[in-house]
């Protein structure tokens, strides 16, 4: 019985590994071929599009591949997901430079050539909450028996991180030498740092909903709970009610959830409450939010960067501890105040008397630099000193 747990996984890992021997065997690696891959997304988007970017910047001569699928856990989505890795084996086997931005299920199957550089820009800034190999033991965290047969985080040549503080974290968490690990900077954060982003998305905002123009804006962002890529529900620990009622005059409340989460939100009104996905990418949100609410979201790296007041709602944290833990102690490590009450959240926004020198400590912290050229550092470390150097 136990074996049959396991028989979808080991089937796939043979076929991928059979595959990948036989496409080695027939084509080469292509020196200009760079591919990037998510199953977070089906299109181009977060650090890989920003690196993307920078790389067309170039202007070279590259062949460029994306190989999006996101991941649905039914029947039908995993029977679909295994005819994508048949095509991701491929270009796996050919190209010269793939990046990612999340666990990669088919890249942990395989052999890498060593022509072959792999790049992993992890989703999350910073180092919050723990995750790979510093979440053994942890219900959130993989099982003994899987790390046996999927060897997870292998294969990377480099993971870029925003600065040289988090480098331990993610050398437990990826199990890979520190060296390897480079504080380069996030590459969704160049849109948050180039000064005229801003301006452009308030136009854009108010376009949408002229009404807003008079509010100020609180951003709430949960993070997600949950196992891997299976959705989960907004857990409502705050009084949203208790919230329209005593500051629907002077704020607006934006909820952003995990792409992870399942996105329907009952409360929706577009008086108080407001979703602005799909209309926003996450890094324009950020940018019109005068104010973060969260309880144990890695965006709180991003929106640092802002200098804006951020406040921490975690009822639960004792039961997140246990599940899953955090790479610092928490009430030491957020650059904000904590609430587990509604009641003590809404008199803190009513006051308005919102310290930031905290948030900004936070950032020289947890950034190496802040200069908006991560995606072009990242092009010329990876890419234009191996081919300068030939």
């Amino acid at each position: 019985m136990k074996m049959l747990k396991w028989l979808p996984t080991l089937t796939v890992k043979v076929l991928v590994r059979f595959l990948y021997s036989c496409i080695c065997l027939l084509f080469p690696v292509r020196r200009n071929k760079i591919s990037f891959a998510s199953y977070r997304s089906d299109k181009l988007s977060g650090n890989l599009y920003y690196v993307h970017r920078a790389l067309v910047q170039q202007q070279g001569d590259y062949e460029i591949h994306f190989l999006f699928k996101k991941f649905h856990p039914s029947i039908i989505g995993k029977v679909l997901y295994i005819f994508h890795i048949i095509r991701v084996t491929y270009h796996l086997a050919t190209s010269a430079y793939v990046f990612i931005d999340d666990f990669y299920f088919p890249l942990y199957l395989i052999k890498k050539r060593k022509e072959t550089t792999v790049v992993q820009l992890w989703h999350a800034g910073g180092a919050f909450k723990k995750f790979g190999y510093s979440t053994l033991g942890k219900p959130f965290g993989p099982s003994k028996e899987y790390i046996k047969r999927v060897n997870i985080h292998s294969n990377y040549s480099y993971a870029i991180v925003s600065s040289s503080e988090v480098i331990p974290h993610f050398a437990e968490a990826f199990n890979m030498p520190p060296k390897q690990i480079l504080p380069l900077g996030i590459p969704r954060t160049d849109y948050l740092l180039d000064e005229k982003n801003e301006r452009k998305t308030k136009e854009k905002l108010y376009r949408l909903y002229p009404h807003l123009k008079e509010k100020k804006i609180i951003l709430y962002a949960p993070t997600f709970r949950g196992k891997s890529h299976k959705k989960s529900k907004l857990d409502i620990m705050i009084d949203f009610e208790q919230l329209r009622e005593a500051l629907h005059h002077e704020y607006a409340f934006v909820i952003k959830l995990h792409p992870y989460m399942d996105q329907s939100v009952e409360i929706l009104d577009n008086t108080f409450f407001y979703q602005l996905d799909p209309e926003f990418h996450t890094e324009e949100i950020l940018l019109i939010s005068d104010l973060l609410i969260t309880d144990y979201s890695s965006i709180i790296f991003d929106y640092s960067l802002l200098g804006r007041p951020i406040a921490f709602f975690a009822r639960d944290l004792k039961e997140y501890i246990e599940e899953r833990d955090f790479y610092y102690p928490y009430e030491e490590f957020v650059p904000g105040p904590i609430f587990s009450q509604t009641e003590e959240l809404v008199e803190w926004l009513k006051r308005g008397e919102f310290e930031t020198d905290q948030v900004k400590q936070f950032a020289e912290k947890f950034f190496n630099y802040r200069d908006g050229k991560a995606s072009q550092r990242i092009i010329e470390t990876i890419i234009l000193s191996k081919e300068q150097t030939g």
